[in-house]
């Protein structure tokens, strides 16, 4: 019998996430066994801090790359969007299972749409992506931090704490929770942070055995619009820290993506388009002419 340990965090989602991985891996691999370890990391210790001064600089994926590289596990099962964009020496994302629902979705008190919130409504959200998309379409809204995994932010919710709040759509589907999403916001109203909704299963480079098995669930229209996606991110990180979202997927053949940036001197979004096989140049081409100030809408 194969066996493989996979490390991950502690949180529903997480230890969701990875049972979702186990099972894509064993109807894969017909008797492989796969054993969890759970790993506290520093985004769970800490909550307190504005999420948007962690997102990706590995908060939440540290501590498992950490254990990958002294041996205590075989592979991690990350967000993909927690994951810094420079990959740490030793290590590879051997596999990107098919993407769920990259959506953002609005779960509000009295279950109303976006557009429905009251005036000046109390939206909960600690990513700077989502509070400058959201000052777009709904400049009105107070936007007030919340932290926490899934279940404590519905309760702050359900508490009356907030009219509503702002989570990624994926997360409440793979946690059985689609039915708490009041509403799923557009692409057109808010693009997702870079890689969300995917899933990147981590590994030793030099373990060809585990990268064997692992490349059994990659999904490559998933890591392809990833790889753009994340090269947008990269080549904004370069030049500014900014709020930032986009969208990279396959139509008609062509690959596109679409991305949002927010800075002092305004938000900004524009597209490209361009061959699959160029996906990582095609982001860095939409996060210069971000950069450039010329948007295209």
């Amino acid at each position: 019998m194969t066996v493989r340990r996979v490390c991950t965090r502690g949180s529903k989602l997480a230890r969701a996430q990875t049972e979702l991985v186990a099972g894509l891996l064993r109807a894969a691999h017909p008797g492989l066994e796969v054993e969890t370890v759970v790993i506290s990391t520093a985004g769970d210790k800490d909550q307190v801090s504005s999420l948007s001064s962690g997102e990706g600089v590995g908060w939440f994926t540290s501590a498992l790359q950490e254990a990958l590289l002294r041996g205590d596990a075989d592979f991690a099962v990350h967000s993909y969007k927690d994951l810094p964009t420079k990959q740490p020496e030793g290590l590879v994302v051997a596999a990107v299972p098919a993407r769920e629902d990259p959506r953002d979705a609005l779960v509000s008190r009295g279950d109303v749409a976006l557009a429905d919130l009251r005036e000046r409504a109390v939206v909960g959200t600690s990513s700077a992506r989502r509070e400058a998309q959201l000052r777009v379409v709904r400049p009105d809204v107070h936007i007030r931090p919340i932290r926490g995994n899934v279940d404590t932010r519905l309760a702050k919710l359900d508490a009356g704490d907030y009219d509503a709040i702002v989570l990624a759509f994926a997360g409440l589907k793979r946690l059985g929770l689609a039915g708490r999403a009041s509403y799923v916001l557009s692409f057109d109203e808010m693009l997702p942070a870079p890689a969300q909704g995917a899933l990147a299963l981590e590994c030793r480079a030099p373990d060809s055995a585990t990268r064997a098995l692992l490349a059994a669930v990659d999904d490559p229209e998933s890591r392809t619009a990833v790889e753009a996606e994340r090269a947008f991110l990269a080549a904004l990180e370069a030049g500014c820290s900014v709020p930032a979202a986009a969208w990279a997927r396959l139509e008609g053949g062509s690959l596109r993506i679409d991305g949002f940036m927010a800075s002092d001197a305004g938000p900004v979004r524009d597209s490209v388009s361009g061959e699959a096989r160029d996906a990582a140049s095609l982001g860095r081409t939409l996060a210069a002419l971000l950069l450039d100030g010329s948007p295209g809408r």
